[in-house]
């Protein structure tokens, strides 16, 4: 009895299949970690707003006076009638289609409400990131290359203390030094004309703006330089010094990118928490996006506005947190060939 042996360019065919398999296996299984992290995310929300208060005292007020038929046709219409798994089946399912409800203080669907309110957070979120990316890989690069400097201690020095005030105490400051001060170089809120959206007034988002990238460019400065410090420690960088090459070169040519993925990492994360703190930056400055909503639909137990901005801000966490992980298996050969 014999058995076949594979050919090379058999062998050579199942050698190029499998990393595409072990990289498709390796997709689908984030892919299904991110929808089960957003379906635990969307039961913790539903029974969250469901403990809000009653929906319909939001409605008719605390002190209303209508008829027990009147009340009974609210609470069917909100399906407030219907058990607590009844509603958050047909909450998820309407999720699922794209339909976010009816806001229960407007009387308008949640999509058209919130529409505006999530271009405006986003475009905020985006302006954020590419100001404060650049600004701390800057500021990471010199203390890296002038490790042990005054120039370094003044840096570390400063963005340690950066770190521990809170984004509205900065905020805070930010307003008293250039809005209320005799100088009133910037406005203190965002006062947009009607119809106008915050970028066609761009003296309105500097505050903001500022006051995000203070929040998060000291933290992300402190973590890149210590991964730029640790490969400049290590074996092959001192190799390429001994060989006689400049140290400038060696921090951009060595260095640098043997960063690339801590800084894909922690990037995403100060993207993710981005996106969730900017809810309070925006109420500070009365920016039109959704942290104003979000505090007014928690205070007048809007639950279907509170669900659907919390689970836009947790799709925007995980779809960050995902993409950042495939960037970082992209970017690391040995990482691809570890996962055949």
């Amino acid at each position: 009895m014999s058995t076949a042996t594979p050919t090379p360019t058999q062998g050579a065919s199942e050698s190029r299949r499998s990393p595409q398999r072990a990289w498709a296996r390796w997709i689908a299984r984030r892919v299904g970690l991110a929808v089960l992290t957003l379906w635990l995310v969307s039961v913790i929300v539903f029974l969250a707003t469901s403990a809000l208060g009653d929906p319909v005292r939001a409605i008719l007020g605390r002190d209303f006076e209508v008829s027990p038929e009147r009340v009974a046709a609210i609470r069917a219409e909100l399906e407030l009638d219907r058990s607590l798994p009844e509603r958050y089946l047909s909450w998820l399912g309407g999720l699922l289609r794209g339909d976010l409800g009816s806001s229960v203080a407007a009387g308008i669907p949640v999509s058209e409400l919130i529409g505006d309110r999530v271009v405006n957070s986003l475009f905020l979120v985006a302006l954020v990131a590419l100001v404060m990316i650049p600004v701390a890989l800057g500021l990471a690069l010199l203390c890296a290359r002038f490790r042990g400097t005054r120039l370094d201690d003044a840096i570390q020095v400063i963005t340690l203390g950066l770190a521990g005030v809170p984004e509205f105490v900065s905020g805070i400051l930010l307003v008293a030094l250039f809005s209320t001060t005799v100088l009133h170089l910037l406005p203190a809120v965002t006062a947009l004309p009607i119809g106008a959206r915050p970028w066609h007034v761009p003296a309105s988002m500097i505050l903001p703006v500022a006051t995000l990238v203070v929040a998060i460019v000291p933290y992300l400065t402190r973590i890149l330089r210590s991964t730029l410090v640790e490969a400049l420690d290590s074996d092959y960088v001192e190799l390429a010094r001994l060989k006689g090459v400049p140290e400038t070169r060696v921090l951009m040519r060595h260095a640098l990118p043997n960063t690339v993925v801590p800084a894909i990492q922690v990037t995403a994360l100060q993207l993710g928490w981005l996106v969730g703190g900017v809810v309070l930056v925006e109420y500070l400055f009365n920016y039109p996006g959704i942290g104003a909503m979000l505090v007014d639909a928690v205070r007048n137990s809007d639950f279907p506005v509170v669900q659907a901005l919390t689970m836009i801000i947790a799709g925007a966490y995980v779809l960050v947190n995902l993409v950042a992980d495939v960037l970082s298996i992209l970017s690391t050969p040995r990482a691809r060939t570890g996962m055949v």
